[in-house]
């Protein structure tokens, strides 16, 4: 996985958790961040990690995630490593 298809799948991650159920307001309520934040900040790379963190830690979640995007878990772990470092 490329740093851009690790970006790629943090926005799509963002994109699913605003269509999951109760998942957007579970993410603003943990992070403290609005919906207008969430938008502006989509490419931050710090925001990339946290997204892929929420997903992380949610298995339900994520495996609904993977299902819809058509990843496995295992791509998710290794954006999640891309964007955040070790």
């Amino acid at each position: 996985m490329t740093a851009d298809g690790a970006e790629t799948l943090a926005l799509q991650a963002l994109g699913f958790i605003a269509t999951a159920d109760g998942a957007l307001q579970r993410l603003m309520d943990q992070s403290g961040l609005d919906r207008e934040e969430l938008r502006t900040r989509a490419t931050d790379p710090i925001l990339q990690v946290a997204l892929l963190d929420f997903l992380l830690s949610n298995e339900a979640l994520l495996i609904d995630f993977c299902e819809t995007a058509s990843v496995d878990a295992e791509a998710v772990h290794m954006a999640r490593h891309i964007l955040g470092g070790p």
